[in-house]
């Protein structure tokens, strides 16, 4: 039954994260140009550099906020690799108790 639960939810989560491809390279592309725009600002001595980085800067921080549905792509993403570690998560043996009188029951079943 855990498989089978498995199997749904990563099915799910992978669903979404192929619908959410777009938002997520398009907040890729414009956090990158918003990033440029930043270190290109503060390293403009004039003034009419720093205001076109500027104004830059703003239009890409519009095309991020336009893309914010990629956070869901982003979580769903997230989603899917902790099912695909619980997917190939082996089962630990629990360890023998370490009760002395269980130990001298095992002894004593080995002497007999």
């Amino acid at each position: 039954m855990k498989k089978f639960l498995l199997i749904v939810a990563g099915a799910i989560c992978l669903i979404v994260l192929l619908s959410h491809i777009g938002f997520m390279i398009g907040l890729l592309v414009s956090l990158a140009i918003l990033w440029f725009a930043f270190r290109r600002f503060f390293r403009s001595d004039s003034a009419g550099g720093k205001v076109l980085w500027a104004i830059i800067g703003v239009i890409a921080i519009g095309f991020s906020l336009g893309n914010l549905p990629a956070i869901i792509g982003i979580v769903a993403l997230v989603a899917l690799y902790y099912v695909y570690k619980a997917w190939n998560s082996r089962k630990t043996a629990k360890p023998d108790p370490e009760d002395p009188f269980d130990n001298f029951d095992k002894q004593w079943k080995e002497m007999m």
